[in-house]
């Protein structure tokens, strides 16, 4: 369903009167296409305190033309990773105060932090504070801008990272915190699709997210494994069908449902993409068990089941990626959803839990992304005060699209993201709601 108020903020009536009445005021996003992949304007690096990391053949590579004269930047970045103490915030200050306004409709502002210490508690007070102040400049920014902190201890190692973060492929990632280790990644031989040679299986793909993960993933150069309910077979043979890849109907809930994967991929799979999830709303003392357990089932013991059993087989090569689907109801709550909540909180819980030793056992990394409002039909169905409510209460005032979690998908599931794990990105425009 088309955002009709969106359409008319971007009018001069509109613009005016939402001045007046102190409305959101949304700009439509920059998103990523092959003509342009990335904004017009130049990249500016600043540097907050004595920083170690060597950005600039980083920063050169991430497509974005290094120009700290520029007047009109597409993209800031500010590396505070040297700053170990109150006053060295005050370079943080100094350095983005002055541009912060200059910065191009849909620009982007990266600040890089460094890990905290836990033997110093000075340098943990003044890298704690950049999260705080990044998420805080991301709601006031407006334009299309988003704003996020990388933790980083190695510069080659966060490249994809920064790529991502910098491109109009994270249109609707603002306000995150993201880790970012020191493991070596292998870059691909071709940039232009880093996941050729590899296969991907998302499941819920017939439609949808899934379906624009799908889309994605083979766009990158994956062989995509199609995989939904039988129900569902026609929709994802004929997905499978436009992409070049295979349809698996397969009840993601079924006894053995990992044991019938890895027997139809004998050749292994590279990224595998937990997306199939349901809902069954209602307030819990109205929820029969019924509805409780189907949820549950569908939407996290299936993800734990299959992921053991997979991995358990060695159907992940190694240099995989698993990649699950969270949701912001799963951090913040929902009234209505305490199933969905729960099921989604799970998955927090087994990224964290199961990405070290994943990669330490495996060599696979564990991340999850973690969407907002998304426009889907589902969403297009929700009662319209509700619907617009979930469309603004974020940073952006607006809804994201499908191929806001599917770009994001497509960054942890890259070969040179192997530096990434444990992370819970969330897709969802800075929400007003959980942290």
């Amino acid at each position: 369903m088309a955002d009709r108020y969106l359409s008319f903020a971007g009018t001069r009536p509109g613009r005016f009167v939402t001045r007046r009445l102190g409305l959101p005021r949304p700009a439509p996003l920059l998103r990523w296409s092959a003509a342009r992949p990335v904004p017009d304007g130049g990249l500016l690096h600043l540097t907050a305190g004595k920083s170690r990391l060597d950005l600039g053949p980083v920063l050169a590579r991430t497509g974005h033309a290094p120009d700290d004269a520029t007047d009109r930047p597409a993209a800031v970045v500010l590396d505070a990773s040297g700053i170990r103490d109150v006053e060295g915030l005050d370079e943080v200050h100094a350095a983005l105060h002055p541009v912060v306004r200059s910065v191009a409709t849909s620009g982007r502002i990266v600040v890089l932090g460094a890990p905290l210490d836990p033997a110093d508690h000075h340098q943990t007070a003044a890298q704690q504070a950049l999260e705080g102040f990044t998420r805080s400049l991301g709601k006031e920014t407006g334009g299309g801008r988003t704003v996020n902190l990388v933790r980083l201890t190695d510069a080659p190692a966060a490249e994809s990272t920064l790529r991502f973060l910098l491109s109009p492929k994270s249109a609707y990632v603002s306000g995150q915190v993201i880790e970012v280790g020191a493991h070596e990644s292998a870059a691909p031989h071709d940039a232009d699709r880093p996941l050729a040679g590899r296969t991907a299986l998302v499941t819920g793909a017939a439609r949808g997210i899934g379906e624009a993960v799908a889309e994605t993933l083979a766009r990158d150069g994956a062989k995509v494994v199609v995989l939904d309910v039988p129900q569902a077979e026609t929709d994802a043979r004929r997905v499978a069908d436009r992409l070049g890849g295979i349809a698996l109907p397969l009840d993601i809930t079924a006894a053995g449902a990992g044991a019938r994967i890895a027997a139809v991929l004998p050749d292994g799979l590279d990224v595998l993409v937990h997306n199939a999830g349901i809902t069954r709303d209602r307030r819990l003392v109205n929820m029969p068990a019924d509805r409780w357990r189907s949820v549950l089932e569908v939407n996290l013991a299936s993800v734990l089941r299959t992921t053991d059993a997979l991995l358990a087989a060695g159907a992940l090569k190694p240099g995989g990626r698993i990649v699950a689907t969270a949701s912001i109801a799963g951090i913040a709550g929902n009234a209505g959803q305490t199933n969905y909540a729960a099921s989604k909180a799970g998955i927090t819980g087994l990224v964290r839990s199961l990405a070290p030793h994943a990669l330490a056992g495996h060599g696979v990394t564990v991340n999850a992304v973690a969407p907002g409002f998304i426009e889907t039909k589902m969403t297009a169905a929700v009662p319209l005060l509700i619907r617009e409510a979930g469309r603004r209460m974020n940073s952006l005032a607006q809804g994201g699209l499908p191929v806001d979690v599917a770009e994001t998908t497509a960054w942890l599931a890259h070969p040179a993201s192997g530096a990434v794990n444990g992370q819970v990105v969330r897709v969802c425009g800075q929400s007003l709601l959980g942290a």
